[in-house]
């Protein structure tokens, strides 16, 4: 069981007072020394998910961890992350890395923290804080202003017409509200409360002039839901200029639904990911301005946190000024404006989730 693991490795560091190698004190060690980690990701059908394992299991590698995957079948299903959570606790792992899928898997990695695993929320912080040891996250809200004060700037003074494709409209996970209301923010629209979406006033003036919100449709952060989304907004009011999308892949889906409206002339689609397809898809003029985030940097570090924790007792800690370790984003855009820092396709092909 890797609980006997940790226990011998915390005795090993209290005999020699160092970190100690993965096949525990000595130099005859065994897999019964290795540090058991799983990392449970929403879903292996977006791309930002499959970047994400294969940077843990590439940390994995490096450092000597046993590594198990699972994920949920799709975007939403708590069912199989709380499986994947139980079963991690039978195995005796060491810790848990996660994208919560809803506040339904939140009991099960309380329970998991009572077993004494390390667990470390990654991309998505739960609703509930105590359900984790720590989260390894984008900021957010941050990501959401960027693309949003791109998008004020972007417009001109132009009457902004909204079309909002966000990812549930069945439960509340933060990453989804934090992303939206950080874009109505960055435009400069009163939030309202800015821990809910859909409750900000439906006309008024954004930092350029007018704005009208057309709706708020959810697109499970899929290329289909995004298209049908959009076609839905499109069906309310066809003079739709502005399109935020929660992920890429909702935005392919939505640029698509307008496509083949003939609505794309002066369009302006902004997201969240800077994955490498995301990247091109800004380079051809189908997504004006993504914010990038680093989701394989938020794995290897993960599994790099519960290694040193395992081995050497140190426990990761929150960025300061902030209640989680912030693992950096970027504005992606081929246009860009004065006073309003960015990169360009170019530039952030190289680093593309890195």
């Amino acid at each position: 069981m890797h609980r006997n693991r940790r226990t011998i490795a915390a005795a090993c560091v209290l005999a020699t007072g160092a970190a100690l190698t993965l096949t525990g004190c000595g130099s005859g060690g065994s897999d019964e020394d290795a540090v058991g980690v799983s990392l449970i990701v929403k879903t292996t059908a977006n791309p930002f998910f499959v970047a994400m394992q294969e940077g843990a299991e590439a940390a994995a590698e490096e450092a000597g961890v046993e590594l198990t995957l699972a994920a949920g079948r799709q975007d939403g299903d708590e069912d199989t992350q709380i499986q994947a959570i139980e079963n991690a606790v039978s195995r005796g792992d060491d810790g848990i890395l996660i994208t919560p899928n809803g506040p339904g898997v939140e009991d099960a990695l309380i329970r998991a923290r009572d077993a004494g695993l390390y667990v470390i929320a990654l991309d998505t912080p739960p609703t509930d804080p105590e359900s984790v040891d720590i989260t390894f996250a984008t900021d957010n809200f941050l990501a959401g202003q960027r693309i949003g004060e791109w998008t004020a700037a972007q417009l001109g003074g132009e009457r902004a017409v909204i079309a909002m494709i966000d990812l549930f409209d069945d439960k509340i996970v933060s990453v989804d509200v934090e992303r939206d209301q950080g874009f109505l923010d960055g435009m400069g629209i009163d939030l309202a409360d800015p821990g809910q979406y859909g409750d900000e006033a439906a006309t008024g003036r954004y930092s350029g002039g007018e704005y009208a919100i057309v709706g708020h449709e959810a697109s499970e952060g899929a290329e289909a839901g995004g298209r049908t989304a959009a076609e839905n907004l499109l069906s309310v009011n066809p003079d739709i200029n502005v399109v935020y999308t929660i992920n890429e892949p909702a935005a392919y889906g939505a640029y698509e639904a307008f496509d083949a409206a003939g609505a794309t002339d002066d369009l302006v689609v902004v997201s969240v990911d800077g994955g490498c397809a995301g990247v091109d898809a800004v380079a051809e003029g189908a997504i004006d301005a993504t914010s990038q985030q680093y989701p394989v940097r938020m794995a290897e570090l993960g599994v790099e946190a519960i290694h040193a924790l395992a081995t050497t007792g140190e426990a990761p800690e929150a960025s300061e000024g902030l209640d989680f370790f912030n693992t950096g984003v970027e504005l992606v855009t081929d246009q860009p404006h004065d006073g309003i820092a960015s990169i360009t396709s170019t530039e952030a092909a190289d680093v593309c989730w890195g």
